[in-house]
């Protein structure tokens, strides 16, 4: 895939357009998006995002067509789950709703610039180094672990890392509008808000771990690595009040993805051997008695993963919320069984 520099200057050109522009119509003023607006702008920048993809497809063949949807799904999905981690965050720090959409803007920003690092020095390494595949496969197939066994375990507010930041920060008990610090007898104080984006931060940078080896193991194409991002990205805080307490139903969403960063992490180990260059392997030489798994199984394997723990999720909690009022109604005024 031949991707000129000045592409590249002018999708950034245009990412941080969009991010502006997003800021300014909609984040600088404090409010609580509706669902109508929520909505509007959920279905464009995912619209935007299937288009991008058929773009590239039409320019640069289906194979990069391929790998970029495979790529936009799985961070869309990671990033869902991300979001369900800035919603313990928010509600641990009792952050207003009309504040939570500057938060969650300055949440993204930072995932994007976190990303943007990783998939540089991602990049390097696969071009200088062959053998960090190994390196990649291994660590999602533990990420997959602790994803289906660890999910949840803690508060991300409350963690030994927060512990140490109200350590060594003044910190104020109430919120002063969606300011980050404010001065108190002349010396300057940190906001609950302060916090949360502190905390935010460091939920982005667990969560590019994850990210990038992930899309690195359906493509080497950084072009595609980094748009995919982005589009998965955008308009993430616009469904965050779309799907509301959505979030909360998807209970099997962690499960769903730990198979996927399973399934990747598998596919980046038969890779990795293919393209062998370990002494100790085979004596250097490529192994390929296992074929490579084809983009389009890719495509289908994820797309199909996170349908069905999209659906098992639904089903579950909604038989979880019928029980109680089925109990309720199959019980007399007199408090006897029908």
């Amino acid at each position: 895939m031949n991707v000129t520099p000045l592409v590249w200057v002018i999708t950034i050109a245009v990412t941080v357009a969009f991010f502006i522009y997003e800021f300014f119509a909609h984040v600088r003023k404090p409010h609580e998006p509706t669902i109508g607006e929520s909505a509007r702008w959920s279905a464009f920048y995912i619209g935007l995002a299937l288009l991008f993809g058929v773009g590239i497809g039409v320019v640069s063949g289906w194979t990069y067509g391929g790998e970029y949807f495979a790529g936009y799904l799985t961070e869309k999905a990671l990033s869902i789950d991300n979001l369900f981690v800035f919603l313990i965050v928010m509600t641990s720090f009792a952050v207003p709703k009309a504040y939570q959409q500057k938060v969650l803007m300055i949440g993204i920003v930072i995932a994007l610039i976190l990303r943007g690092i990783f998939i540089a020095v991602g990049a390097a390494l696969i071009e200088n180094f062959t053998s960090v595949f190994y390196l990649f496969g291994a660590l999602l197939l533990l990420l997959a672990y602790q994803q289906a066994f660890a999910h949840g375990g803690g508060d991300p507010a409350d963690g030994r890392f927060m512990r140490f930041v109200r350590r060594h920060l003044r910190v104020t008990n109430e919120y002063h509008g969606d300011r980050l610090t404010v001065s108190r007898d002349g010396r300057r104080w940190a906001t609950p808000m302060l916090l949360t984006i502190i905390a935010i931060g460091f939920v982005d940078l667990i969560f590019a771990v994850d990210s990038i080896p992930a899309i690195y193991g359906l493509t080497e194409e950084a072009y595609i690595v980094f748009t995919a991002n982005v589009f998965a990205l955008m308009g993430l805080r616009q469904l965050f009040f779309l799907i509301g307490g959505l979030l909360e139903r998807l209970v099997y969403l962690a499960q769903g993805l730990a198979v996927i960063l399973a399934f990747i992490g598998v596919k980046l180990l038969i890779h990795a051997l293919h393209k062998n260059e370990l002494p100790f392997v085979n004596g250097g030489e490529p192994v390929t008695v296992i074929p490579e798994i084809p983009i389009w199984l890719s495509l289908l394997f994820i797309a199909a993963t996170i349908a069905v723990a999209t659906v098992a999720s639904l089903v579950k909690t909604r038989g979880d919320r019928r029980t109680p009022t089925n109990d309720r109604q199959s019980t007399d005024v007199t408090g006897g069984r029908r």
